[in-house]
């Protein structure tokens, strides 16, 4: 069996681990945990998901997609509504509150995504 840390689990965390310390600063600026910010990244320009939609899109699992989806609609970031065919099921859409959150930190987002695009080269992120 493969050594731990050399596995391919542990390598992609670490990746992750690499890219995401790049971003909790600029996000913890903003009051928004990694999970909410990729919840409203995913519902920006979604169309108003489902939940479930928005937990699949966001790779959130249900039960913590339901406490981030409650504190986001606390600080009026996302809005819940019925679906219209079943009411049973929620839709979720990101307020103009939320899209001018998104709007703010977008263009520090996009310089962390430049500088990792110039050392890894923009082939290696596609």
């Amino acid at each position: 069996m493969r050594e731990f840390a050399r596995s391919l689990p542990m390598a992609l965390l670490k990746a992750r681990e690499s890219v995401m310390s790049r971003f909790r600063p600029l996000l913890r600026a903003h009051d928004l945990t990694e999970q909410q910010w990729r919840v409203l990244r995913a519902g920006v320009g979604a169309g108003g998901p489902e939940v479930t939609a928005l937990a699949r899109r966001s790779f959130i699992l249900m039960p913590s997609l339901s406490r981030i989806l409650q504190n986001l609609e606390a600080r009026a970031l996302i809005k819940r509504r019925p679906a219209k065919k079943d009411q049973r099921r929620a839709l979720i859409s990101v307020t103009k509150a939320g899209r001018t959150l998104v709007a703010r930190i977008a263009p520090y987002s996009e310089r962390h995504y430049a500088e990792i695009e110039r050392i890894f080269g923009p082939e290696k992120l596609e």
